[in-house]
């Protein structure tokens, strides 16, 4: 393929306008004289740390030569790793994708590039350069739709924690998407994939599925355990496992809990609860240990009385009440609950309202997984504000249009349609009230 100006014309060009030599420019762009000489004689291929310094001693924007820099590595000469890797990285650190995919597409048409290229968006995916990661990840799991192999599978797994948003209906699509290939995966590496697609079919209130996932982590991870129980050594892709495996354990007892609970089956839940309390089986005992058992027992505890209430155990409230509020990253959760089941029951809960009211501004929460599922936390906060107006508005109280609206807004943002239908039902019903003639 014939490119008529190259990288190399451009530099004569430069000199000669600035008339300079070879010698000259070497100097001040950091390149060894031969080096360049050679270069622009068309006997050495640029690479792309020479590219930057040629850029920068002309004066121009970091990426000015890219496209034509795609060409040379294409098509002016057979292409290396050597020069295709390091810029492939720079292209994303600029945002150039229009590069990296014309450089990956060209590069797949040999499948001996698609390990290496894999390994390339890896590295972005940790560095958190989503959008170039996503569009080699696309590319390779492409080249591979046939293969039904680990790295096709790795890659719509990446893929599927990329594409997570806001979005609920876009989030339902990737966890459909990816959930197929979750078996492709090797043991190890399904126990964090399907603990996030759990979290993401709970976000959209997909019971049915929290509850299959959660029975298979269960399964997966106690297996796993029996295998490398005590052991520092459980890799998944060469990396460590994000958490030890009997975090993976409890964690899937609490998600059954969880189920139980959303499906109105409390004395169920209640009798999950001691299962992901009980750390007898335990045999680490670092600090690491002792921090995860102590956060689910915390846990426990708190949903032990959450339950009760939820199950109409008014009595329980004060108790529930005084053990949440030694607990910072637990109060909105409880307090949110304790508003639905006041609504639920018809009950007076005022004064755990005023006494927490410092909490109920959005807010960011951590647990011993880390932060808390932004988007879950996002439309608990949107019921929340939802319920809050329906305790008010019940009572007749002036203060709900503000925060049903608040709830409104949310959830359009989320595009959570049962909510921004719920609340606007709570402004609506606030207008009628007002309209209502007041005695005396």
């Amino acid at each position: 393929m014939e490119h008529t100006v190259k990288i190399r014309d451009e530099i004569a060009a430069y000199l000669i306008q600035h008339n300079l030599s070879i010698n000259q420019f070497a100097i001040n762009s950091g390149i060894h004289s031969g080096t360049l000489s050679r270069v622009m004689k068309g006997q050495q291929a640029l690479a792309m740390n020479h590219l930057t310094r040629v850029t920068s001693g002309m004066g121009l924007p970091e990426d000015y030569f890219y496209s034509k820099y795609v060409d040379e590595c294409l098509y002016d000469s057979a292409p290396t790793w050597r020069r295709i890797r390091p810029f492939l990285l720079q292209c994303a650190a600029l945002s150039r994708l229009d590069c990296i995919a014309r450089i990956v597409q060209n590069l797949l048409d040999n499948l001996l590039y698609a390990p290496l290229l894999f390994e390339v968006a890896e590295e972005l995916f940790e560095q958190k350069m989503w959008p170039a990661a996503a569009l080699i990840y696309e590319n390779v799991g492409a080249s591979e739709k046939y293969q039904h192999s680990e790295r096709l599978a790795l890659c719509q797994y990446r893929l599927f924690l990329i594409n997570r948003g806001d979005d609920l209906q876009k989030n339902l699509i990737a966890a459909t998407l990816f959930e197929s290939y979750i078996d492709k995966l090797d043991e190890i590496n399904q126990l964090d994939a399907l603990k996030e697609l759990a979290n993401t079919y709970s976000s959209l209130q997909r019971w049915d599925k929290v509850g299959e996932l959660a029975e298979e982590l269960l399964r997966l991870a106690s297996m796993q355990y029996e295998l490398h129980k005590g052991s520092d050594h459980v890799k998944r892709g060469g990396a460590l496992l994000t958490k030890p495996l009997y975090v993976y354990i409890l964690y899937a007892q609490l998600l059954r809990a969880l189920v139980c609970e959303q499906c109105g089956d409390y004395k169920a839940a209640l009798e999950i609860v001691p299962l992901y309390m009980d750390a007898s089986w335990i045999v680490e005992d670092d600090e690491e240990a002792r921090r995860a058992i102590d956060q689910f027992q915390e846990w426990g505890t708190a949903n032990t009385y959450l339950y009760r209430l939820m199950d109409g155990q008014f009595d329980v409230l004060d108790e529930y009440v005084e053990y949440i509020s030694t607990r910072e990253n637990e109060i909105f959760t409880a307090l949110f609950k304790i508003v639905q089941m006041a609504n639920r029951y018809n009950w007076d809960v005022d004064h755990v309202i005023e006494r927490f009211a410092d909490y109920i501004p959005y807010r960011t929460l951590y647990s011993v997984f880390g932060e808390y599922d932004r988007l879950i936390l996002k439309k608990n906060y949107t019921q929340f504000c939802s319920e809050l107006a329906t305790y008010y508005l019940s009572r007749n109280r002036y203060k709900g249009d503000d925060v049903s609206m608040q709830s409104v807004d949310l959830s359009a943002k989320i595009d959570s349609e049962n909510n921004v239908i719920r609340g606007t039902i709570s402004v609506d019903f606030e207008i009628a009230i007002s309209d209502i003639p007041k005695s005396g």
